[in-house]
């Protein structure tokens, strides 16, 4: 299975922002210790770490970004992607490239707190609750 977080999960964890980071750990947890292939998008790495830096500093920004590369993969954003976002793109062009990316990449799961930026998507779109449930079921 490839799952591909969305940025406000990554944020929701790190920020310790209620009442999500609980979940965000329960699925950070998940991917530290399964057979999955976890991903975020190369923007949201950006992201990320303008947000920390600004909240933590350089050097844990710098930190925690050399943690996530050691944990995830990253889903390209390069021209096509872009392009492609473009006709993709619903009310948050962000969403469009996050969800464009994950298409080339071939992922089977985008997980948000944001579902309806990703209402046309193709890609099974669920929110951290919903994803943990799927995983309690599955097993």
């Amino acid at each position: 299975m490839k799952i591909l977080l969305d940025t406000n999960i990554v944020l929701d964890l790190l920020l310790k922002r209620e009442p999500f980071c609980n979940d965000a750990l329960e699925i950070f947890s998940f991917i530290e210790t399964q057979e999955v292939k976890a991903y975020l998008c190369a923007t949201t790495i950006t992201t990320i770490y303008y947000l920390i830096s600004k909240q933590l500093g350089k050097s844990k920004a710098d930190k925690i970004i050399e943690d996530i590369l050691q944990l995830f993969n990253i889903s390209d954003v390069n021209k096509d992607v872009l392009k492609d976002s473009i006709k993709n793109n619903g009310k948050d062009f962000e969403d469009s490239v996050i969800y464009t990316s994950a298409k080339y990449s071939q992922i089977d799961i985008i997980i948000s707190r944001d579902k309806k930026g990703f209402t046309k998507s193709e890609i099974l779109t669920l929110e951290p609750k919903e994803f943990l449930a799927s995983l309690v079921q599955n097993n």
